[in-house]
């Protein structure tokens, strides 16, 4: 899924798409990160 319709479907049940306002970003513009998956130090995001 991209980042765009991850926010919409997070909007859907989380106010904002998000669980905190400063992880919003309205005050400074981008998208929130979708993290995928996780292995020791690395993580892979939504996009790959």
């Amino acid at each position: 899924m991209s980042s765009s319709s991850l926010i919409s479907e997070a909007s859907k049940v989380i106010p904002g798409g998000v669980n905190s306002p400063v992880r919003a970003f309205n005050g400074v513009g981008g998208k929130p990160l979708f993290i995928a998956a996780a292995e020791g130090a690395y993580l892979i995001d939504s996009a790959g």
